[in-house]
Order: C-alpha cells, then structure tokens, then sequence
C-alpha cells in the first residue's frame, strides 16, 4: 500500500523500556505550527501504533486516520500532539492485559508510558503535562488497557478513550477494579458497534452510578452497523476526539 502520512509526523527511534526490556519507534503526530508557535498542546497516548496514521503499515491496509483526523480538527481549535505506541507482535496481548491471564505485562507497559514516554515526549515537544491535558487511547484490548490505566494513574490521566473495549477479556475483571477503585475526575469516551458485545455498556452504567456525568464528563456511542475493525475505529474517532479535547 502507498503511504497516506498527512501532516507533520516525527520518529523517535528504538526508545528503550526498561520496564519491558524491549525497544520500539515512537510515531509522534505534532499540530500545524507546532515549531514556531508559543502554544503548548495536549497529548493522547495512542495504542496499536502502526494502525494510527499510514496504510501501509496499517492492519490490512486500513488506518485510523488519526493524522488528517487531527489536521481537521486543528483547523477546529482542537489542536492535540497524538503519541502513536507501536505494538509489538507476539507480545501485544501480553502489553494490554494487565491481569494475570496470557502474560499480563499491561502494568510494566503503562510503567514505561509513564516513566519513560511521557518524560521523553514532554522534554522534546511543545506539550501540556498536566493531567486534565494528558490522555490514553485505544481499541480492542487497547480500550481495556487504557481505561485501566485511567484508573491506574490517577495523577498522570485525565483522558481515556475506549473503542470497542474488551472488556470481556479476564472474566470482566476490570469491572471488578473499576468498581473498587475511587474514581478521579476527567474525560471518558466509550463505544462499540452494535453487534459487539465485550461490556463497555456495562461499564458506562458503573462508570455513572459511581458519578461522571453523561456528556459532561462521559460519552457512550453504540454505532448501528458498526463492527470490530480499523475502519469502524476511524469512523467514530472524529465525534470521540472532539468530546475528549473540549
């Protein structure tokens, strides 16, 4: 497939986690203007990195469209620095669970988000460090680790996004966290199409007993049609971003 970058992307190449003991590409999509403007930007940590901004690295050649997705939405005022994770393979199931089940590493990879990405990201671009500025995103079992990590890093998180979660994986397990953890303020999105299951509906419902507020602090989209797939995921990324980066 032919290249689709739009915009302003970096490469921060081989980033050491000494949590993992592993290296990946950092793929960083920074705002127009980003290098001469005063302006400082927040920053959404994206999973599943290869599958954000290019079709040629893309799952089956079908991107998110994070990259004109963001070209658009700055034109809007919506200005953002997206911080694209690529997965790593074998070990991506491993990465996003952070119970015991099938490797669970998901605390080392938030560890290595907090300790060592964001340190890295926000001494080399123009970013708002904050909290209430600093986000997660993902789909599929990048859903689930970045509303655990939401909860997780309370101090470092102030948005989460979840795209067709799964939720389902570990026995709803992180229902149960959610459930006994205290819930810090912010900015939650949550979806799926309408022939999935996983429950992210379940979890919206928990997520408003326990008091975040639906469309002021919490989103739930149920898309007709919608399915479990990149294409889906870009679809609905627009409406989601927007609710976020208000």
């Amino acid at each position: 497939m032919p290249s689709t970058l739009t915009g302003d992307i970096r490469v921060l190449p081989a980033v050491h986690s000494p949590q993992l003991d592993n290296e990946r590409d950092l793929l960083v999509y920074l705002p127009p203007g980003h290098d001469t403007a005063a302006a400082r930007y927040p920053v959404l940590y994206m999973h599943d990195g290869q599958n954000l901004f290019d079709s040629d690295t893309a799952f089956g050649g079908n991107e998110w469209q994070v990259d004109e997705t963001m070209e658009v939405l700055s034109a809007e005022g919506l200005p953002a620095i997206v911080v694209g994770l690529p997965h790593m393979g074998p070990a991506r199931i491993a990465e996003y669970s952070p119970f015991p089940r099938r490797g669970g590493r998901g605390k080392a990879y938030l560890r290595f988000i907090v300790e060592t990405v964001k340190p890295l990201i926000d001494s080399t671009f123009h970013t708002r460090p904050e909290r209430t500025a600093t986000g997660l995103l993902g789909s599929s079992m990048g859903g689930l680790i970045s509303l655990y990590g939401y909860f997780r890093h309370p101090a470092v998180f102030g948005i989460v996004g979840a795209l067709s979660p799964a939720f389902w994986y570990g026995g709803l397990a992180l229902h149960t966290y959610v459930a006994s953890t205290p819930h810090p303020p912010g900015r939650l999105y949550l979806d799926r199409g309408a022939t999935e299951r996983g429950g992210a509906k379940r979890m919206y419902d928990l997520l408003v007993q326990n008091g975040y507020r639906p469309e002021r602090d919490i989103r739930f989209v149920e898309e007709v049609g919608g399915e479990h797939t990149e294409t889906a995921w870009a679809r609905r990324l627009p409406a989601a971003l927007r609710f976020l980066l208000i």
